[in-house]
């Protein structure tokens, strides 16, 4: 069968985002056939599109989507047809009307979550629970900086560390941003333009430092996020909007009263289907009863995954982005 899908033939801008009409194969032994109904947007995809992580030519592109199971191959267990479904992985090609994929890696939606709920937390909501519940876990009261804060991954994220009982302190690029991210759970907001936002953190902190910063901005930040620490304070870097850190010395570290970094990755938590159940489970249960809304702000047609990009990379966008196939 055939069915719509984003393809690019070249690493670089928006631009070279194409839709395009692909065949799609029977559904193999442990696979299934979803039939999309919701499409994640992520910043990890503009990685992809512009090759600062680069994809073997010609790719597909996305890593989320929610959807309908229309088709299960020999020996599959997990889902059956008609079960709704998400899922995050690679390879990204989840911008597609329609995809097969390994049927262990699909995780049933809950009642009283939608499909567009489903495909735009997953894995932006899997990313916060990481952040949160392992590479650094926060304990209620501690202090904790979150970059992006208004953004998809920062407002889950300043939503949950604040269930957890945190003093998040949300850093964010304009002053609107700053009232969506109070609304997402942080008790202080600092403007990137600030300047010298880590004496800001030190002044929110009585001059402690924080537990720890997560920090999704990269080159740019890097030296700030761990001036912001506290003693044995960890450095959570998770994202490259800026572009990658450079290289730097270990001494740099022992300076700041011995502080550790981690760079972390999603699927070294959900590298089986138990813990990938269990973390989404954990996931699904906040927003299922409301504790962890999903903001939505943004919906675009598949056709139009350039100008969603072209937003995302402009910063024009808050909350969560779907494409709608």
């Amino acid at each position: 069968m055939q069915v719509k899908a984003i393809r690019f033939h070249e690493h670089g801008g928006p631009e070279v985002l194409r839709l395009e009409t692909v065949d799609l194969p029977e559904a193999g032994p442990g696979e299934a056939r979803v039939r999309h109904t919701a499409i994640g947007v992520n910043f990890i995809d503009t990685y992809h599109r512009s090759g600062l992580y680069p994809l073997e030519l010609p790719s597909g592109l996305g890593s989320e989507a929610a959807g309908v199971v229309e088709a299960v191959g020999p020996g599959v267990t997990e889902v059956a047809p008609g079960d709704r479904v998400v899922y995050t992985g690679r390879p990204p090609d989840a911008y597609s009307e329609a995809r097969v994929f390994p049927a262990e890696r699909l995780v049933p939606i809950p009642d009283g979550v939608s499909d567009e709920q489903a495909a735009a937390v997953l894995l932006k909501g899997l990313t916060a629970w990481y952040l949160l519940r392992r590479s650094y876990p926060v304990k209620e009261g501690d202090p904790v900086v979150i970059y992006a804060a208004a953004g998809g991954v920062g407002s889950l994220a300043s939503r949950w560390a604040h269930l957890l009982g945190a003093h998040v302190i949300g850093i964010v690029g304009t002053e609107e941003k700053a009232k969506l991210a109070r609304e997402h759970g942080c008790r202080d907001v600092i403007l990137m333009t600030e300047p010298d936002p880590a004496a800001r953190v030190r002044e929110l902190t009585g001059g402690k430092g924080v537990a720890a910063v997560y920090d999704s901005v990269g080159r740019d930040t890097f030296f700030q996020s761990l001036d912001m620490l506290r003693p044995h304070g960890v450095m959570v870097s998770f994202g490259n909007s800026s572009g990658p850190v450079e290289p730097f010395a270990p001494a740099e570290l022992a300076k700041r009263h011995s502080l550790y970094v981690t760079r972390p990755v999603l699927f070294d938590f959900i590298d089986t289907r138990e813990r990938l159940l269990n973390a989404a489970g954990e996931l699904f249960q906040l927003v299922g009863d409301g504790r962890l809304p999903v903001a939505i702000n943004q919906r675009y047609a598949l056709a139009d995954a350039a100008q969603a990009h072209r937003d995302l990379e402009a910063r024009r966008t808050t909350g969560s982005s779907i494409l709608v196939p």
